[in-house]
């Protein structure tokens, strides 16, 4: 969670196939990228993030942190678990897994959409909250949220790019979850890692703004 609180970005990685995940998962680092998530939506991510975990270093020196998201049960949160990620993410409100990954200790970013299912997440043990899908919301549903209930910690997802992150994040959102703008299936195809590159620069200088 510090790494994700201090660097306000974490980058889905939602690939299929994950042949290519290894260069990726550098070129996204050496960007300047410290949060990445696989997801579950290809069954072999636990097996890549596992691989990941012993393979770089970054990772396991607390450089960077290493998650497993679209987690909706609390089999798939144990699987998770056990591969190594270091934090979970969910797209939906899963008290199950919620609970399984507090009672372990591992940060989790549980999926909501509305003020109640905000709070109830929250109230389960949420780490952070993952507004989704954020794209038909805007940054003033996140203040609007924020005004009654400031204690909440809000991570938007779901159409958010370089040139509408920092209005999220100035709006009161801890951090923004990006995928397909930040690293998308053609261009990892063909290993375009240049212009993924510059892509995720961008990104990560939006947040830091």
């Amino acid at each position: 969670m510090d790494l994700i609180l201090a660097h306000r970005l974490v980058a889905i990685l939602r690939l299929d196939p994950l042949d290519n995940v290894e260069q990726l998962v550098d070129v996204l680092l050496d960007a300047g990228v410290r949060c990445l998530e696989l997801t579950l939506t290809n069954p072999q991510a636990p097996m890549w993030v596992e691989r990941l975990m012993h393979s770089n270093p970054r990772f396991q020196l607390g450089e960077a942190c290493l998650g497993i998201g679209s987690v909706r049960t609390v089999d798939e949160a144990k699987r998770a678990m056990d591969a190594g990620a270091q934090f979970v993410v969910t797209p939906i409100v899963a008290i199950g897994a919620i609970r399984a990954c507090a009672d372990r200790g591992v940060p989790i970013a549980a999926g909501a959409y509305t003020p109640t299912e905000i709070a109830m997440a929250w109230d389960a043990g949420a780490s952070v909250v993952k507004v989704f899908p954020a794209r038909s919301l805007g940054p003033g549903f996140i203040r609007d949220v924020l005004a009654p209930m400031p204690h909440l910690k809000l991570m938007p997802t779901g159409g958010i790019d370089a040139t509408n992150a920092a209005e999220y994040l100035r709006a009161g959102a801890v951090a923004v979850g990006i995928g397909g703008q930040l690293c998308p299936q053609a261009l990892v195809d063909r290993r375009e890692w240049d212009t993924i590159r510059s892509a995720a620069q961008r990104i990560v200088a939006a947040c830091a703004t």
